[in-house]
């Protein structure tokens, strides 16, 4: 009997069926003769360095790595030595763009540009507040939250406050803005509005009618561009908090049912703290959606080849939940370059590994329900089918099971050695399992000295009888 492991049934209090996403294990729809889809490790993060302060975001800028950690702008080298090059203040995560010679940085309510050079602060009091920041058509555009403003194309340091714009659909706050195939997105709490350069003497962009998307984001940073969209966190008025995709005028829904109870588990405070970066590597398409306690992840790939959203949760604990720490990833110096959320560490995302700055993570993840008709069965072997024999030289890593009757109360786990270094052969079975009478739930976990990608979880029953 072949089992599904892509993804995993739990239940709950309130009686309900819950999905159980993979933790700290990516699934991969690929077809290798054992399955259609397997699960591997996620990558590790590898220490490289230290800057001045907790990393608060970066970029790619003419071939070099910025970022700002602290109250600072840095540049990164390629080894990791950090040059400090100014001071941006304290502050949250903060938002990068550039323009053909100079790169700018909203930072503490304040923006700030990097000529190669010097490091200056826009002065001009007609700028206001700064609350998200790009630049687009010759114009460094920015929103205090109740207005677009655009700099002076020739004079980047001077706004004119007879250029201001607006996005007044709804009375709803701006919360972001963000750039498609040269067409802005000003995404208001409960509304989304579509711009377009139009020049002119006033404010150059308009609004394009009929584009207009009744949800909106619910935090500066809880939106990233995404499959040639942008995808964000929030709802329409008087609904509940999904993730969605804005694209042709319309909001497409990649948030699922299990996604929703997850988000409806934090407060709407919370929820505007959201980080939502994206990574597109080795054929994967990652939304990566920052909570406090962990990290949501959809893969638009996986999710059109399968036909269903794939998600996948990480973790930087060993079991339960607890804060991603690799962050602000950016493609540089041919590698993912992160920061830790918890230190002033530099790193590199690794496939060779699969801790966090050396700190050890687990994994886990669960099985679809085992239901034979209602009909009882012993369950003489279970085996899960993968690629063991990668652990670290010396370790001989164990993987445990566990397994529920109701999806809400679970055995005692059982263990086995899940192979040293070297034994790719190894089978990974676990003996006698007892029986079921109705239906079964199976979990598994471990940690990231396991190393495993698993395709397949084959088990040897037996009706009983009568």
């Amino acid at each position: 009997m072949q089992t599904p492991i892509l993804s995993g049934i739990f239940s709950d209090e309130s009686s309900d069926f819950r999905t159980k996403y993979p933790r700290n294990m990516v699934p991969v729809a690929k077809k290798t003769g054992i399955s259609d889809g397997y699960l591997r490790p996620a990558d590790g993060a590898v220490a490289v360095g230290t800057g001045p302060g907790i990393g608060r975001g970066g970029i790619n800028w003419n071939g070099a790595l910025y970022r700002v950690m602290g109250t600072k702008l840095v540049r990164i080298g390629s080894g990791g030595a950090v040059s400090i090059l100014g001071d941006v203040g304290m502050g949250g995560p903060v938002q990068f763009d550039y323009s053909p010679d100079r790169l700018a940085i909203a930072s503490a309510q304040h923006l700030f540009y990097w000529n190669g050079t010097t490091l200056a602060q826009v002065t001009d009091p007609d700028l206001g507040v700064v609350v998200d920041m790009l630049w687009v058509d010759g114009y460094f555009m920015t929103t205090d939250g109740n207005f677009i403003v655009v700099t002076d194309i020739n004079d980047p340091m001077s706004v004119n406050p007879l250029k201001y714009g607006s996005s007044e659909s709804d009375p709803d706050p701006i919360m972001a803005l963000r750039k498609v195939r040269k067409e802005i997105l000003a995404l208001n709490r409960y509304t989304t509005e579509f711009f377009q350069n139009v020049g002119g003497t006033g404010f150059p962009f308009s609004r394009i009618d009929g584009a207009l998307v009744q949800k909106g984001a619910i935090g500066t940073r809880a939106c990233a561009n995404f499959l040639e969209s942008v995808a964000f966190v929030g709802s329409g008025r008087n609904e509940a908090p999904s993730v969605y995709l804005a694209q042709g005028g319309a909001a497409a829904k990649i948030g699922t049912r299990e996604i929703d109870i997850i988000l409806a588990e934090y407060s709407e405070a919370d929820l505007s703290t959201i980080v939502m970066e994206a990574r597109f590597d080795r054929g994967h398409q990652h939304l990566l959606i920052r909570l406090p306690d962990q990290t949501l992840v959809f893969d638009g790939v996986a999710s059109a080849i399968a036909g269903d959203s794939v998600w996948f949760t990480l973790t930087s604990s060993v079991t339960g939940k607890k804060n991603y720490r690799p962050q602000n990833l950016v493609w540089a110096y041919d590698g993912w370059q992160c920061e830790d959320s918890q230190s002033a560490t530099l790193g590199t995302m690794s496939d060779a590994v699969s801790t966090h700055f050396g700190e050890t993570v687990g994994w886990e993840f669960g099985t679809a329900i085992l239901y034979n008709e209602s009909n009882g069965v012993v369950i003489h072997d279970l085996e899960l089918v993968g690629l063991p024999g990668h652990a670290a030289l010396g370790i001989d890593p164990t993987i445990w099971t566990s397994y529920s009757l109701d999806g809400e109360t679970w055995s005692q786990e059982k263990a086995i050695h899940a192979g040293k270094q070297g034994q790719r052969t190894k089978r990974l079975v676990w003996r006698r399992q007892g029986h079921m009478r109705n239906y079964r739930i199976q979990q598994f976990r471990g940690t990231s000295d396991t190393r495993i990608s698993f395709a397949r979880l084959e088990m040897t029953v037996e009706p009983l009888n009568g």
